[in-house]
C-alpha cells in the first residue's frame, strides 16, 4: 500500500511543479508591471558600500526616502557583495533567490509539522504557489527583504534532530543579522530547563541554545574587529532607538507597540507598550515552552515566532512570513481532527494573511493612523489578532484541551500519504 501511495504522489509532483512555476511567473510579471522599487534591497546595497568605503554606517541615509541603517553591523558585512552587482541584475537575482527561499521555507515548515517523503515535495510546491500571493511574502519580495532567508536559517536549525552538532548556528547567525530571532534561543534554553526539572533530560535543548548563543557572539565579535566604531555605536546607542525604523503608528507595524500607538492615538505608547510587551512575552513563551515540553514541538516553535513578532518594537507586515508554518499547523490539525470549527479556523487564518486588510485603512502621509476609528483599528491589527488566536489554539493543544495530537511529533506522517495508507481501495 505504501509503495502504491508513493507512486501516485510521485506522478503528481510534475503537476505541482508546473503550477508552482506558473504562479511564480505570473507573480514576477505582476511585480514588474507594478514597477516595484525593492527599496530595502537598495538600502542593503548602500550599507555594503558604506562598509567598503569605511563610512559611518549609522549616519547613512539611503534612497530618496533617506532610510537609515537599522540592523546590527554584521548584516552590513554580509551585504558588501551586493555592491559588485548592477542594480537591475541585483533585483532579478534577489527576486529569484527569494522565490527559491520560499520553497525551502515551505518545505522546512512541512517537515516541522510532520509531512513526510514525496507528499512533502508535492505539498511544498502547491503551498508555495499559493503562499507567494500572501501579503507578507508579496511585500518581502516587493521590498527585497531578508525575512525568508532568516526564517529558513531558523527552521533549518529547529527541524534538525536534537543534539546535532551544528543545530543552533542558524539561529545565532539570524540573530546577528536581526535581533528578533534571538528569542528562539531563549525558548530553547527555557525548554531545556523545564525538561531538566520534569524529567532530568536537558542536554539537547540547552546545547542547542548554547550553540546559537556562541554563533551569535562569534559573528558579533568578528564584526567588532572589522568594524569597531560601528559596533560600538550600535550596541551602545542605536540598539535602543526603537523609533529609528519608522513611525510606530504606521499601519504596516503589526506589533503590540504599533497596535497600542493606534489605539491610544499617540506616536509613542511608552510605558503601556513596555507593560504589554512583558505580558505578551511571558504568556507567549509559556505557551511555546509548554507545547514543546509536552511533545508538540511544532506548536512550540510557531508560538515562539508569533511571540517574537508581537513583542518586537517594530514588526512590519513583511516580517510575518511566519504565517506559513502557523497556517500549515492549523491545516494539519483540521485534517487530522476534522470539524467545521477547525476548518474555519484554518481557512480564516489563511485568508487573513492573503486579504491585505491592513492596507484598507488610510495610510498616506499626514499620520492618519493616529485618528483611526474602531473599525480601522481592527483592520490595522489583523495580524496581532490572528497571532493571538493562534496562541490560544496552541495553549489549548499544550494543555490537552483538544483531544489527541495534531501530527506534529517528529517522524509522524500526516496528509495525503497517511490517508492513502488507510484506504481500502488503494
Amino acid at each position: 500500500m505504501t509503495v502504491l501511495a508513493t507512486a501516485v504522489v510521485r506522478r503528481r509532483v510534475p503537476l505541482a511543479a508546473g503550477a508552482c512555476l506558473l504562479s511564480f511567473a505570473v507573480f514576477w510579471a505582476v511585480q514588474r508591471a507594478a514597477d516595484v522599487s525593492m527599496i530595502d534591497l537598495m538600502v542593503y546595497r548602500a550599507e555594503g558600500g558604506a562598509v567598503r568605503a569605511g563610512a559611518d554606517l549609522y549616519a547613512l541615509r539611503a534612497t530618496d526616502y533617506d532610510l537609515p541603517m537599522t540592523y546590527p553591523p554584521f548584516a552590513a558585512l554580509l551585504f558588501t557583495p551586493l555592491t559588485l552587482l548592477d542594480p537591475a541584475d541585483m533585483r532579478t537575482l534577489a527576486t529569484l533567490g527569494n522565490l527559491l527561499l520560499l520553497v525551502a521555507f515551505v518545505r522546512l515548515s512541512l517537515r516541522l509539522v510532520g509531512v513526510r517523503g514525496h507528499a512533502r515535495v508535492e505539498t511544498a510546491l502547491w503551498v508555495s504557489a499559493l503562499a507567494v500571493w500572501s501579503e507578507p511574502v508579496w511585500t518581502t519580495l516587493r521590498y527585497g527583504q531578508v525575512n525568508l532567508l532568516l526564517a529558513v536559517l531558523v527552521l533549518w536549525d529547529l527541524t534538525r534532530r536534537p543534539g546535532h552538532r551544528w543545530a543552533g548556528v542558524g539561529i545565532g547567525i539570524a540573530a546577528a543579522v536581526k535581533l528578533t530571532p534571538a528569542l528562539f534561543a531563549v525558548f530553547l534554553l527555557v525548554v531545556g530547563t523545564v525538561a531538566a526539572v520534569r524529567r532530568g533530560v536537558w542536554r539537547p535543548a540547552v546545547r542547542h541554545a548554547c550553540v546559537a548563543a556562541g554563533a551569535f557572539l562569534g559573528a558579533t565579535s568578528v564584526t567588532a574587529v572589522v568594524l569597531p566604531d560601528d559596533s560600538r555605536n550600535f550596541w551602545t546607542r542605536v540598539v535602543f532607538e526603537a523609533g529609528r525604523a519608522g513611525r510606530t503608528e504606521n499601519t504596516a507595524n503589526q506589533s503590540v507597540r504599533g497596535v497600542l500607538a493606534r489605539l491610544l492615538h499617540t506616536p509613542e505608547p511608552g510605558v503601556w507598550w513596555a507593560a504589554g510587551a512583558v505580558v505578551v512575552c511571558v504568556a507567549g513563551l509559556a505557551v511555546a515552552v509548554a507545547a514543546a515540553v509536552r511533545g508538540e514541538r511544532a506548536w512550540g516553535v510557531a508560538a515562539c515566532a508569533a511571540t517574537a513578532l508581537l513583542v518586537s518594537p517594530v514588526s512590519w507586515s513583511h516580517h510575518w512570513v511566519w504565517c506559513v508554518p502557523m497556517a500549515l499547523l492549523l491545516w494539519t490539525r483540521a485534517v487530522s481532527r476534522g470539524g467545521a470549527v477547525r476548518w474555519a479556523a484554518a481557512g480564516g487564518f489563511a485568508v487573513t494573511f492573503c486579504s491585505y486588510a491592513l492596507w484598507w485603512v488610510p495610510h498616506r502621509p499626514g499620520r492618519p493612523e493616529l485618528s483611526q476609528d474602531f473599525g480601522q483599528m481592527t483592520l490595522s491589527a489583523v495580524y496581532p489578532l490572528a497571532a493571538g488566536g493562534f496562541l490560544a489554539v496552541a495553549a489549548a493543544t499544550a494543555l490537552g484541551r483538544t483531544r489527541g495530537r495534531t501530527g506534529t511529533a517528529p517522524g509522524r506522517p500526516v496528509g495525503r500519504v497517511k490517508r492513502w495508507r488507510r484506504s481500502r481501495s488503494a
